[in-house]
């Protein structure tokens, strides 16, 4: 009963921030004594501190209490195509060291290696130790298969489906003790948006994240659905039509091999521009240059059409766009709005990601939260 009450009083001091004693009794029914007792405990514990008294009320001051989010810390870990981004944050989810790297691997072997690597140095930078960290979340294309220790469909990652490979990696980031979580990028992305960025407050969410891959992430209530197998989202399998000329691949799926950033650098080429990369195409268009206009309007149409499919089955408050190209909101919304009013009966709202390249790190230090205070919480008053 004694931790049980704890639990309730960090709970409300989590959920609505600083409070007296006598704030804390009227909220959770407790007992002023009680939740002395319980503040008391977790103070010692080093769950909560004493930060001053307020002043603004007629008769003895009370003491203001808060958690303390130094009891523990997360990593967040996006691993993407070209770049490495690694976060270090406290309990309540503040960044206190990133480091960012391109990743250069040419084998799974070589980017396990460069994401210990990367881990490392941010810890480092923010003067911690592997033992200070709790929940290490890594955000990945593709779905992650801890059973099979893999990772399926993900193409653009030179050896990261090899069987086996995923284990090593959680191997490497729990040698501290740190409990590891692995998540398909596109679902921290929406987590990411959801908490801190477009889709606030929205219930039924869709992020659409295109850029070198293409991918969703699904939240339904506000929570993130993975499905059955926790392949939900994954749209580059969706059937779709031609296939642009040039246009290499490895296995991805027919909607990312026509609308994903090789897709538009192959369409420009063939309208004769000369361009190295999507984001060179996106910057013509919005000069005003006709061929690359017409290229991005046709990638428009492209990912209405995906759109169309995902608003036919989920019916989602808000789409959001997000990644490399998804970001480039002022040029694709408008035309997919156009073009889903003539195909679906209810258009769904279309806004660009707020968070940019920080959106899977948001997400991942969202997703890390709760089980990282359920763990400390664990540790330091239960003693498991």
């Amino acid at each position: 009963m004694r931790a049980l009450n704890q639990r309730l009083v960090l709970d409300r001091l989590r959920e609505h921030g600083e409070a007296t004693r006598p704030e804390i009794a009227t909220v959770t029914g407790l007992s002023k004594p009680t939740v002395g007792q319980a503040l008391l405990d977790l103070e010692q514990h080093g769950l909560v501190r004493a930060i001053g008294r307020r002043l603004d009320r007629p008769g003895r001051a009370a003491v203001v209490y808060r958690t303390a989010p130094d009891a523990g810390y997360i990593v967040g870990v996006d691993v993407g195509r070209r770049a490495l981004h690694v976060a270090v944050a406290d309990l309540d989810g503040v960044v206190v060291a990133r480091v960012e790297q391109p990743n250069r691997s040419r084998s799974g072997a070589m980017l396990v290696r460069t994401v210990g690597e990367s881990v490392a140095r941010a810890l480092g930078e923010a003067g911690l130790t592997g033992d200070d960290i709790v929940v290490t979340v890594v955000g990945t294309p593709g779905i992650p298969d801890v059973e099979a220790g893999t990772v399926h469909r993900s193409p653009n990652l030179p050896g990261w489906e090899r069987r086996g490979l995923l284990g090593e990696l959680m191997g490497l980031l729990s040698a501290n003790g740190s409990t590891v979580l692995v998540e398909n990028d596109a679902n921290l992305c929406a987590v990411g948006e959801h908490a801190r960025g477009a889709a606030q407050g929205v219930d039924v969410v869709a992020c659409l994240t295109v850029g070198t891959g293409i991918g969703l992430g699904i939240l339904l209530g506000g929570n993130l659905f993975r499905g059955a197998r926790g392949a939900a989202g994954e749209i580059a399998d969706l059937p779709y039509g031609r296939v642009p000329a040039g246009v290499t691949s490895h296995r991805p799926g027919p909607v990312e091999v026509v609308a994903a950033g090789d897709a538009v650098v192959s369409e420009a080429r063939s309208a004769g521009l000369t361009v190295p990369t999507a984001k060179a195409v996106f910057d013509l268009a919005r000069s005003g240059d006709a061929l690359a206009m017409r290229v991005v309007a046709d990638e428009a149409s492209k990912l209405a059409r995906v759109v169309s499919v995902v608003t036919a089955v989920l019916d989602p408050g808000l789409i959001v766009l997000a990644g490399g190209i998804g970001r480039n909101v002022d040029l694709l919304a408008d035309p997919m709005r156009r073009e889903l009013a003539e195909t679906i009966p209810l258009v769904p709202d279309i806004v660009g990601g707020e968070l940019g390249d920080d959106a899977v790190l948001v997400g991942a230090i969202a997703t890390a939260m709760d089980t990282a205070w359920d763990l400390v919480f664990e540790r330091r008053v239960l003693g498991r």
